[in-house]
């Protein structure tokens, strides 16, 4: 085995399904945080594939500071209209000089953006109920040369930075993360009237769990107060049937716990999002690189989306070190909950983190001494191909929230 610092140690915690509190977070596909997240993704991703496809290397680029400034909608039963768009600004770094070619990267970014709208928020008129600007400065040229340097099979790392992943995810996270994935495909394509920003949040005291559910619904297909009534009861249910997938414990369902229907208060809403009238977004502000929120695990900061996939530790690190602790879990027998922190030092082999630390809460009658080898050699065989996670980036295959 290489040597690249891999410590393995136990957990200093209690494995989170044993511990009595558990909050988990999940911001679905229209919250204004993930359409940022989801546009600086698509933009990164059309960048690098350009690159690739005009100068056969991913050249220097970040996107991952793009905001959103929500709109102003008049919602009403059966249709209403947006009245003011909402605004995005796509923020950052692009090479757009290189060895004598101009690469069009605001032109690549505005088409890759208005493809990502179009394709995961139809209700979404481009140009009409949202605006898109981009301004794209060139990127520092000492983070230029340490991302570009030649004759290099592995990158350096670009920043010192952390990524962290997790493993097993607990019944309340599969509860969050599988209702609203499956709420936003299979229960919309069935049901039109729900939006895409639908937001989910797991409480778990003790065996029981709550959870709770902001569903924006689309006016269009609501004609009036009982039918909105009987799609946030059936919204219920349905979480209801997947969360009895995951847990035999108690689940409480509560779905747009804010609404007033007596005074008319609803959530009712024109284009299936809360960007249409004064909830704001930002890239970073919303799901980790797995897809979650979780405050009762360690989680980096790092904005994922919209970062470069080649050396920026800020993606490659979450993203690698949660395929890490999945495969971990996947392959060794024993363990109960398991932590991955990777560390960087900029201008490092990304192959070799300043370290990799490993944190296991072993079953009962499992000793760490008896699975350490098996997770030290996974983590070493991950780190080796970390430049898998680049091409799996590029290609579509890996989600960054």
């Amino acid at each position: 085995m290489t040597d690249r610092n891999i410590r393995v140690e136990p957990i200093d915690r209690r494995a989170v399904e044993d511990q009595e509190v558990e909050i988990v977070e999940r911001k679905g596909i229209g919250h204004p945080d993930s359409i940022c997240d989801g546009i600086a993704e698509s933009v990164a991703g059309a960048l690098a594939r350009a690159y690739l496809d005009r100068v056969g290397k991913v050249l220097h680029f970040n996107t991952d500071e793009t905001q959103l400034v929500a709109g102003e909608a008049a919602p009403a039963f059966g249709g209403g209209e947006v009245v003011d768009p909402i605004y995005v600004l796509i923020v950052g770094r692009a090479t757009k000089h290189y060895e004598g070619q101009t690469i069009p990267t605001e032109t690549i970014a505005l088409r890759a953006a208005r493809d990502y709208l179009e394709s995961e928020l139809p209700q979404l008129e481009f140009g009409t109920d949202v605006i898109v600007d981009i301004k794209l400065g060139e990127g520092s040229g000492d983070l230029q040369d340490v991302f570009g340097e030649n004759e290099v099979t592995v990158p350096m790392a670009n920043d010192t930075s952390f990524g962290v992943g997790h493993a097993p995810l607990s019944e309340t996270e599969e509860i969050v993360w599988n209702a609203e994935r499956r709420l936003n495909e299979e229960f919309a394509a069935e049901n039109p009237y729900l939006g895409s920003d639908v937001k989910i949040m797991g409480k778990r005291e003790g065996d029981r769990i709550d959870v709770t559910v902001a569903a924006a619904m689309i006016d269009e297909h609501i004609g009036d107060m009982d039918d909105y009534v009987a799609a946030v009861d059936a919204v219920g249910e349905f979480v209801s049937d997947v969360a009895a997938e995951y847990t035999d414990r108690d689940v409480t369902v509560h779905v747009n716990t804010a609404d007033d229907v007596e005074s008319g208060s609803i959530y009712l809403t024109v284009t299936g999002t809360s960007a249409e009238q004064g909830d704001d977004g930002s890239v970073g502000r919303g799901n980790r690189a797995n897809g979650l929120i979780t405050p009762n695990r360690s989680m980096s900061m790092e904005a994922t989306s919209g970062k470069n996939p080649v050396n920026h530790i800020g993606k490659i690190y979450n993203l690698l070190s949660t395929q890490i602790a999945e495969e971990v879990v996947d392959e060794v027998d024993g363990i109960r909950d398991l932590r991955v922190r990777l560390l960087s030092q900029i201008g490092r082999p990304i192959d070799r983190p300043h370290v990799a630390d490993v944190h296991v809460v072993t079953a009962d009658g499992v000793e760490l001494a008896d699975v350490q080898g098996e997770i030290e050699a996974i983590v070493d065989d991950q780190l080796a191909n970390v430049t898998d996670v680049t091409r799996q980036v590029i290609d579509g295959e890996l989600t960054t929230f």
